[in-house]
């Protein structure tokens, strides 16, 4: 639906459809001139843990009506999603306020691995706060995608080092517990033969 002319009173009576599909796994909402009610209704699209499937992968784009009240909403969904992996809100004005209750929202998360927040108008305090996220709380997040934003390269460089620093210890951590289950099954098999 991306581009279209949507508005929060089309996804109003889209989403009656949406929220019983049995497969819905990806939409993508960018530029459809969504406000805060269309996100209250995208919110019910992503249960809380342990309830009923929602997306995997969300793209709210260019939707500069949405307040920080809207994006807030939105921060605690995600922030209580069991299914969300991919959040597109690249190029809204979300600003460092907005930031800060993301980056709760992703410490939270126990699925979210990529987070596009490319030309919303974050600063170095944002970044900041991010990256004492990545380096103090553990998160599945893999890509946080900063570019066209007043944030330093060097912030910018940190955390993605920080980022790409938990995918290497997952990646060890995967192949010790690989080689610990082989191991027993090796002696097992060596004391029968």
């Amino acid at each position: 639906l991306h581009g279209s002319p949507l508005t929060d009173a089309g996804l109003a009576l889209l989403n009656p459809a949406l929220s019983i599909h049995p497969s819905l796994v990806a939409l993508d909402l960018g530029d459809c001139m969504l406000g805060d009610e269309g996100i209250n209704l995208i919110c019910g699209l992503l249960p809380p843990d342990g309830a009923k499937s929602g997306l995997k992968e969300l793209t709210l784009s260019a939707n500069p009506g949405v307040t920080s009240k809207g994006w807030g909403r939105l921060a605690i969904a995600v922030a209580h999603s069991s299914q969300l992996r991919v959040l597109n809100l690249d190029y809204n004005p979300l600003g460092d306020q907005v930031a800060g209750m993301l980056a709760v929202a992703v410490a939270s998360s126990r699925t979210l691995e990529v987070l596009d927040l490319e030309g919303t108008g974050l600063t170095n305090q944002s970044a900041l706060t991010l990256l004492d996220m990545v380096e103090n709380y553990p998160t599945a997040l893999r890509t946080l995608i900063l570019a066209e934003n007043n944030i330093s390269p060097e912030l910018q460089q940190q955390i993605s080092d920080l980022l790409s620093e938990g995918e290497e210890e997952e990646e060890m951590e995967a192949r010790e517990v690989t080689a610990r289950e082989k191991s027993p099954w090796i002696c097992q098999n060596s004391k029968t033969s």
